[in-house]
């Protein structure tokens, strides 16, 4: 979404909408196809999509057009029910609705700084390598070994000048990026779609238009992934990184949201015990030596 006014909004709504709507056949929803000749659309009709969520077509194809405004959470229910979202897009859509209806919408609030408590806490897990980071993909904070696991991100020639440090900058616009996420593909999917989602929670925010305006007019791979208006939350799993000093690791990670710092999110890695991941992390905190957690520049 490249902004919040309500052109923007209605655009947004309508394309996720037909590409969530494009890409669920017949079949897969249980529906019957007559006859074998080929369909002109790709997924669902606009008909059949209001079949299966008990609502008139005109009234589906107002949806989809746009007009969220007003619409009741039974309505809201109903569709995610027929385009088969999953919690992410679910959610998506709720807040894309809640966006277009000004009255029920209150402003999204960030925090932009990390707490003492928090610096603490982040200083004290010297085993595993841990950050802060907002939705933006901004690390606010990291540990001795977090700074380490990440030196191709905090190196970069992008932030020698600007920061703070943003690992979503660092996927599309270095060519070391390419190297250092050894399944690019699969983070520049999951880092595209996590932005799309905040998009919806956090309309208001300038700074993340901004990041996703610069992204799509300077990375094409960015821009490609940005029009398929895929939505994904990041909670749990494993991250698959080449570190120019330790080689491949595979670290099983954990997302956890600050409920006091809202749009702060810890991120940690746990390696498997007496894994090849756990004698690379012991290496590099050798390597780094330890020291107190410092703050990554900031705007």
């Amino acid at each position: 979404m490249a902004g919040i006014d309500k052109e923007n909004l209605a655009a947004e709504v309508r394309e996720f909408l037909s590409t969530r709507r494009a890409r669920i056949t017949p079949e897969q929803a249980g529906l019957p196809v007559y006859g074998g000749g080929s369909r002109r659309v790709a997924g669902l009709r606009r008909e059949e999509v209001a079949l299966l969520a008990g609502m008139s077509v005109d009234y589906y194809v107002r949806l989809e057009r746009g007009n969220l405004s007003g619409v009741s959470d039974s309505v809201l229910e109903a569709l995610a029910r027929a385009l088969q979202f999953n919690e992410a897009e679910r959610t998506y859509f709720y807040d894309l609705a809640r966006a277009a209806t000004p009255s029920g919408r209150r402003p999204t609030v960030t925090a932009s700084r990390v707490r003492p408590t928090i610096l603490r806490m982040l200083d004290s897990m010297a085993n595993v390598p841990a950050y802060v980071r907002n939705a933006r993909f901004d690390i606010l904070a990291a540990n001795e070994l977090g700074r380490a696991l990440y030196a191709p991100v905090f190196d970069s020639p992008l932030f020698a000048q600007r920061g703070p440090v943003n690992t979503a900058r660092f996927l599309f616009l270095d060519p070391a990026g390419q190297d250092f996420w050894a399944d690019w593909d699969k983070g520049a999917d999951d880092s595209v779609a996590f932005l799309r989602a905040e998009t919806g929670r956090a309309p208001h925010d300038k700074a993340l238009t901004d990041l996703v305006g610069e992204l799509t007019t300077r990375s094409d791979d960015f821009a490609r992934r940005w029009a398929r208006h895929d939505v994904k939350t990041h909670r749990t799993g494993t991250k698959n990184l080449h570190h120019p000093l330790v080689g491949d690791l595979a670290l099983p990670y954990e997302a956890m949201d600050l409920p006091a710092d809202p749009g702060l999110r810890l991120n940690f890695y746990t390696p498997e015990p007496d894994s090849r991941e756990q004698e690379a992390l012991a290496l590099l905190a050798s390597w780094a030596g330890t020291g107190t957690v410092v703050p990554s520049v900031s705007d």
